[in-house]
């Protein structure tokens, strides 16, 4: 369980530098080719983990439903980010990984709905959730990284 989490908080850690070294406009372009932005995929990596972990737990996690509903899997940008969400989002980076931390400390994570993710994984308990969620953080720095060659 330790080289997940400090690989997720190392991979956090990128992001946040990442948000902070791009401006607000950029955060909300869609290149050419593209079905989403830079912005969108943060909170969709954000918004994701609490599913993953929280919700496939029975648990309620830290973010808002309104929250949830606009990065969760199959949406895409509606409109422009603003600067007080940007920040909301880069505080959530961080704080979530200390917030799902304690309660991994605290054993909240005991009933957990396996299941199949649409790529292919098989999670049956906390544990694999926390490792498929550092792969699919993977996948969206890998798509970040495109889209900023764009911009």
């Amino acid at each position: 369980m330790n080289a997940t989490l400090k690989t997720w908080k190392t991979s956090r850690n990128l992001f946040l530098n990442l948000l902070e070294q791009t401006s607000i406009e950029k955060l909300n372009t869609i290149p050419a080719g593209f079905n989403n932005n830079i912005i969108w995929n943060i909170g969709h990596i954000i918004v994701a983990q609490q599913g993953l972990v929280y919700k496939s737990s029975g648990l309620t996690g830290y973010i808002s439903d309104d929250l949830f509903n606009k990065y969760k899997p199959g949406t895409k940008p509606e409109s422009f980010t603003s600067e007080d969400e940007v920040n909301e989002l880069k505080s959530l980076l961080i704080e979530l990984t200390v917030l799902t931390e304690r309660d991994l400390e605290k054993e909240i994570f005991k009933n957990y709905k396996e299941r199949q993710t649409a790529t292919g994984f098989h999670l049956a308990n906390v544990q694999d959730a926390l490792e498929f969620n550092n792969f699919h953080e993977g996948l969206h720095m890998g798509y970040i990284l495109s889209i900023r060659k764009f911009l």
